[in-house]
């Protein structure tokens, strides 16, 4: 596999991969903090995480086309307007589908999943009709084009940069939400023990309600800094939805470091084999290693204890 290429060509190689890998990374890691919340937390399987990834995807291209339409002397500004935007809109949404649906379906995991891959269907179609099947782009503002040169053969680019930096601050804040606020702190007391979090006056409820709006939220956000490294349709939400939860089975779930450990790992380990294999081999080969550890771990990189 190796073969033909010089010392210094392989270490320029794996250091372009690795930045490359870097911005998979970056999506990795706000899909899946999303998705280990509502899983890890609530017991959720939720299939149409990535619709709710892609819904932020259209709130940002959409915010893309107003400011270029109508405020364009902020262009270069509108893309932390459409952040805050899509994490609203895709928390909204989580918060009307947890009260319509999922909070019938609690304790059936089985359920959940039939349900939301539904959801899924339900939401692709409607993507379609409001914005056709075509998929969309946005247009970046001029501080987020070009690339920072490290030397003569290796470049990273800005929005690699950029979404990296977003994707630490937004994992430090969902880390500081659940360790260190009241509603935080008892949705870590819900998922220890649901009956005895319910007898000391927690309302179980809303923190169901606010931890899967929570987690959708953040897939907005996800698609956000989705529209930096790849352009916007009905379906792509479900490219990434396989990926996402295997990186949260073997992270272990419930458990932020284990997510975005996990999520390096897999995200470098597909762009380094992407380049000396097909992209389909390189899934491939992930997924038998991380299976093979799984097998000797089933519980994860990491755990959490969880009272009975």
């Amino acid at each position: 596999m190796f073969q033909g290429y010089t010392a210094a060509e392989l270490t320029s190689i794996f250091a372009m991969q690795g930045f490359a890998g870097l911005s998979l990374f970056s999506v990795f890691v706000l899909m899946a903090l999303g998705l280990a919340i509502i899983f890890g937390q609530m017991g959720v399987i939720n299939m149409a995480h990535g619709e709710f990834m892609i819904l932020g995807a259209y709130v940002t291209y959409l915010t893309s086309n107003f400011f270029s339409e109508h405020l364009s002397s902020m262009f270069s500004l509108y893309f932390f307007v459409a952040m805050i935007l899509a994490f609203i809109a895709a928390a909204l949404l989580g918060a009307l589908v947890e009260w319509v649906l999922i909070r019938h379906l609690y304790r059936r995991p089985l359920d959940t999943l039939l349900a939301t891959w539904g959801l899924s269907l339900i939401l692709q179609q409607g993507y379609r009709t409001i914005f056709g099947a075509r998929e969309v782009g946005v247009t970046l503002p001029d501080w987020l084009m070009g690339s920072y040169a490290i030397t003569d053969m290796i470049e990273v680019p800005v929005n690699g940069l950029f979404v990296m930096c977003l994707t630490i601050l937004i994992t430090i804040g969902v880390y500081l939400v659940m360790q260190k606020s009241r509603l935080g702190k008892q949705t870590r007391a819900v998922v220890q023990n649901r009956a005895m979090a319910g007898a000391v006056g927690i309302n179980t409820e809303k923190v169901d309600r606010f931890t899967f709006a929570l987690g959708c939220g953040i897939a907005g956000i996800a698609g956000s800094a989705f529209t930096m490294i790849g352009s916007t349709g009905p379906t792509a939400g479900q490219l990434y939805i396989v990926d996402t939860f295997l990186v949260v089975v073997f992270g272990g779930a419930s458990n932020l470091l284990g997510t975005v450990a996990s999520a390096f790992t897999i995200s470098q380990a597909q762009s380094t084999m992407e380049f000396f294999l097909s992209g389909s081999m390189a899934k491939v080969l992930t997924l038998l290693t991380v299976v093979g550890i799984l097998m000797l771990r089933p519980q994860g990189l990491f755990t959490l204890k969880i009272r009975s």
